[in-house]
């Protein structure tokens, strides 16, 4: 009997860097129009192999479209972007189907063909994503419109799940960019869970499958990115869709895509989301997943929903808002959010100074040693580093929590002709504003 060899995840990683959509932008400012015509392009290019549909209407009218290839028994839906500020998947959807059209003579993509009927919906929520912003235009937030199902987007995809019947559901996210994988301080940067079906949070045959599957993936990933994929909780949450979708017969795994520990974190992601669901295709199709061990999904670390900072001062002399100055260690997290202007929209990252005190158990992306240092606020004018500056004064020392993160880190000067309290203006840190 011929074994299955699934594709190493370094050879899937070399496939997705090879692929440029034109036309395409980073993850955040994808729209609806951008994915329509990607979709519309692959129709054109494969009319055999791609069959899109209109399976609904958002809010404000923009279309939900579904794209399907493969033949197989075994029927299965993704979907992302049901957060309209979640973007990552839908791009690796994207990718996805462009792998698929341009290996589909080769024995992995064929066979894949042949076992599976893959549904995805690339883009749930288009006017959320319009905004860049996690709810739908009515101010719902559709993962937890399940039940009441008062969404135009949660009822079209109750709708699909109900008419294709889904042996496995994908539900792809992006999570908060502090989220740290265990108490190790890594970021997890690739979360996981096989979503309970009830409060006990039992196994079915369903859910032991997303158990195995999410191990697959694991299997994949966990050489890419040692030490940095997660597992996320599965408290049963009674309105969510993949809570509810496993009680009425589609089990469903959940990628959440976190914090990446470099400046540009968008095709990095993208290109894992990728491996992780090539991998788990392949492993359903040639029926891998049922030699998977649901032990290794358990092994997975939880995260850790606010142990990771993007950057971490050190040992600073700080002022309060009241008091003092004392030695503390300055925590700054990020959010990538979306800002428009007069050359259109663009991706920007801004900080905000949101911890303060003995950090110790933080993870970061970077870590300034602030020892001997004072961080203070960045002033209005023009300031650089190297420059030589009087002593700020007591109010414009002051630190708080929330502030944005425009900062300095000042070196008192000592010496001969040095002025009395001058300091050297040692690090300039400025976020977006």
């Amino acid at each position: 009997m011929l074994v299955s060899v699934p594709t190493p995840p370094r050879e899937l990683l070399d496939l997705c860097a090879g692929i440029h959509l034109d036309g395409l932008p980073l993850p955040p400012l994808v729209r609806q129009p951008q994915v329509a015509a990607r979709l519309g392009r692959l129709r054109q290019e494969a009319p055999d192999l791609f069959h899109v549909e209109e399976v609904g209407r958002s809010v404000e009218g923009r279309p939900l479209q579904l794209v399907r290839f493969g033949q197989g028994p075994r029927h299965l839906l993704l979907w992302s972007q049901m957060h309209g500020d979640e973007p990552t998947a839908t791009t690796a959807l994207l990718y996805l189907l462009e792998y698929v059209r341009r290996h589909r003579e080769e024995p992995r993509v064929a066979r894949l063909l042949s076992s599976l009927t893959v549904h995805a919906l690339p883009l749930l929520n288009p006017d959320g994503a319009e905004r860049f912003q996690r709810r739908n235009a009515q101010g719902i937030d559709i993962n937890r419109d399940a039940l009441a199902l008062q969404t135009p987007e949660g009822r079209t995809l109750k709708a699909l799940r109900d008419r294709l019947q889904p042996m496995l559901g994908f539900n792809l996210h992006n999570q908060n960019w502090r989220t740290a994988v265990g108490e190790t301080r890594q970021p997890a940067s690739i979360s996981l869970l096989a979503p309970p079906f009830d409060a006990a949070r039992n196994d079915n045959p369903g859910r032991v499958l997303a158990k195995k599957v999410c191990a697959v993936i694991h299997e994949a990933l966990e050489p890419l990115i040692p030490g940095r994929m997660g597992r996320y909780d599965d408290s049963f949450e009674t309105r969510a869709f993949g809570d509810n979708l496993g009680r009425w017969g589609t089990p469903t795994v959940l990628i959440e895509s976190g914090p990446w520990p470099s400046a540009e974190p968008d095709l990095p992601l993208v290109q894992m989301n990728f491996v992780a669901l090539v991998s788990a295709l392949e492993s359903l199709a040639d029926g891998s997943v049922e030699r998977a061990d649901p032990a290794r999904y358990a092994s997975i670390p939880l995260n850790w929903g606010q142990g990771f900072l993007h950057l971490l001062i050190r040992g600073a002399q700080v002022h309060g808002e009241a008091g003092d100055a004392f030695v503390a260690d300055v925590g700054v997290a990020a959010l990538q959010v979306v800002r428009s202007g007069a050359e259109g929209p663009r991706a920007v990252v801004t900080g905000t100074v949101e911890e303060l005190g003995d950090l110790r158990v933080f993870g970061a992306q970077e870590i300034i040693d602030a020892a001997g240092l004072l961080v203070v606020p960045l002033p209005s004018e023009g300031v650089k580093e190297g420059d030589l500056l009087p002593p700020p004064p007591r109010e414009a020392r002051t630190l708080r929590l929330g502030q944005p993160a425009e900062l300095m880190l000042l070196r008192p000067v000592e010496g001969p002709g040095a002025g009395a309290g001058t300091w050297r203006v040692e690090r300039v840190i400025r976020y977006a504003r």
